[in-house]
């Protein structure tokens, strides 16, 4: 079942925009971590959208993460970490589930103190095993544990997210 089309999530992506930017007016510069290949499209897409609405500096890294074994290899953020230092990171991805992915996400964050961190998500679903808030979200689902959310925005066309 098709949940959102290509015009919904481009209204979507418009109005987190407009959120993200009231909540951190006042900042010199935003640092959008996507993680995996999905956030980081999700979080080029914000970004593109931001940066029609302000002059504030805006810069994007990606985040790589084995979302099913979070531990079996390393957390890696491709910026060096000292440049996210005293900055505001606003973490991305396209779907928070359980909490998982973006709970060990925040593990290399730890050995730097940025000035603040916001999460950023697509999807947000209910049944949180992780102790993860969301702060900014497309849509909000109360989803069954064997329902899957499938996340199609790669390209610039076709883009749409499913419930299967």
């Amino acid at each position: 079942m098709k949940l959102l089309d290509q015009r919904q999530i481009k209204q979507k992506i418009k109005r987190l925009a407009y959120e993200i930017l009231e909540h951190n007016y006042k900042e010199k510069e935003l640092i959008f971590v996507g993680i995996n290949n999905t956030g980081t499209r999700f979080a080029q897409m914000l970004v593109s959208e931001l940066s029609t609405l302000t002059e504030m500096k805006l810069s994007q890294t990606r985040l790589q993460i084995n979302p099913a074994a979070p531990l079996d290899s390393e957390i890696v953020i491709e910026k060096p970490l000292s440049e996210l230092k005293n900055k505001v990171v606003i973490l991305v991805d396209d779907v928070a589930n359980t909490g998982r992915t973006l709970f060990y996400a925040f593990k290399p964050l730890l050995e730097i103190l940025p000035k603040k961190i916001e999460v950023a998500v697509l999807i947000d679903r209910k049944h949180k095993s992780f102790p993860v808030k969301v702060d900014y979200k497309g849509m909000t689902l109360a989803t069954t544990f064997d329902e899957n959310i499938d996340v199609k925005i790669e390209q610039s066309e076709n883009q749409a997210v499913y419930l299967k």
